[in-house]
C-alpha cells in the first residue's frame, strides 16, 4: 500500500484528492495549521515521521490580487515552500506531484500553451508560482512532475462559480469581462486526473521533471461561462430567476494584478499517458459541480 502525503489539506484541490482516494492508498493530509511549510525543520520532521511514498503539493498563496502588495508572502509560500518540499522529498526519495498555473504565461499567444512555451507572468502571484516550479527542477528534477491547471472551482471555498452565483441571487444585473479566455477545471476532475497518473506511474525524463497540462475540454471566455453556471443553475432550481449579464471588457474591471487574456492549456501530453482522445467538457463538468453543490 502506497503512502501518500497531500499539502493543502484545506483547499479545493486537496479536498477532492482526499475525497476521491483509491482504496490502496494510506494517505495522510495536512494543512497550513497542521504544516507551515516555510518552515524547513517542520517539514524534515513531517517526511522522517510518515516516510510517504509520494507527495501531492497542492498548497500555495493564491490570491493573485493581494500577491502584488504580499510579493515576500507569496514568494515565502510558493517559492521557498516549495523549494523546502522538493529538496525533503529528493532526500525521501518521494515522488513528487507539484500544482501550478497557467498564470506563468503572458496570455498573448492564440493557440494552446505547450510545456515548453516560454513563461512571462504578468504579476507577482504568476512570477511565484514560476520560482515554485524552478525551485522542483532544481532540488528534485529527476522524481518530480508538475502539473499546470487553469480556472479551478469546486463546491468548497472561494471560486468563480460560487461568487457568480451568489451575485445572482444578490444584484439585478451583471458585467463579466469577455477578452480573458481559458478553460474551467472542475477540482474534482484534476484530482481524478492526479490518482489516475499515481496509478499509471509515468516515466520521468533523466535531467528535468515531467511536466503536464490539465484542464476540463472546451474554451471559454469568463463571460461564457457566467452564462453558463446561470443558465444550469435556473435548469437545476438552484436560482430561481435569470438577471442580465452583460460582456464587458477587462479595462472596464481594473484589477490590480493583470490576467494573461489568453490562457489555454495544450493537454495532449497528459492525455496521451492516460490513453484517451479528450477530456471531459468544462460545461459537463460544472453541471454535474452544480449537481453535487444542490445536494
Amino acid at each position: 500500500m502506497e503512502k501518500v502525503l497531500v499539502l493543502g489539506k484545506n483547499g479545493q484541490l486537496a479536498r477532492e484528492v482526499v475525497k476521491t482516494k483509491p482504496d490502496n492508498i494510506e494517505l495522510i493530509a495536512l494543512g497550513s495549521n497542521d504544516l507551515d511549510i516555510r518552515n524547513k525543520k517542520a517539514i524534515g520532521e513531517v517526511f522522517k515521521a510518515y516516510k510517504p511514498d509520494i507527495v501531492i503539493n497542492t498548497a500555495a498563496y493564491t490570491a493573485v490580487d493581494k500577491a502584488e502588495s504580499e510579493m515576500t508572502a507569496a514568494y515565502a509560500i510558493n517559492e521557498q515552500g516549495v523549494a523546502f518540499i522538493s529538496e525533503a522529498s529528493a532526500k525521501h526519495h518521494s515522488r513528487l506531484f507539484h500544482i501550478s498555473t497557467d498564470f506563468v504565461f503572458d496570455g498573448r499567444k492564440s493557440t494552446p500553451y505547450t510545456y515548453s512555451d516560454k513563461t512571462n507572468p504578468l504579476g507577482v502571484y504568476g512570477a511565484s508560482k514560476l520560482a515554485g516550479e524552478k525551485a522542483v527542477c532544481l532540488y528534485n528534477a529527476k522524481n518530480s512532475i508538475i502539473i499546470r491547471t487553469a480556472w479551478v472551482y469546486s463546491a468548497h471555498g472561494n471560486n468563480f462559480v460560487k461568487t457568480m452565483l451568489r451575485l445572482m441571487q444578490e444584484k439585478p444585473k451583471l458585467g463579466v469581462v469577455y477578452d480573458q479566455v481559458g478553460s474551467p477545471t472542475w477540482a474534482k476532475g484534476l484530482a481524478t486526473t492526479i490518482w489516475q497518473l499515481i496509478d499509471i506511474n509515468p516515466e520521468i525524463p533523466e535531467h528535468s521533471p515531467l511536466q503536464l497540462n490539465w484542464t476540463d475540454s472546451g474554451i471559454a471566455s469568463w463571460y461564457d461561462f457566467a452564462v453558463a453556471i446561470q443558465e444550469l443553475a435556473i435548469s437545476k432550481g438552484i436560482l430561481s430567476k435569470a438577471v442580465p449579464i452583460n460582456a464587458i471588457p477587462s479595462s472596464s474591471f481594473p484589477t490590480p494584478a493583470k490576467r494573461p487574456s489568453f490562457s489555454v492549456l495544450d493537454k495532449t501530453d497528459l492525455l496521451s499517458i492516460l490513453g484517451i482522445e479528450s477530456g471531459i467538457h468544462w460545461r459537463t463538468q460544472l453541471s454535474s459541480m452544480l449537481d453535487e453543490l444542490k445536494d
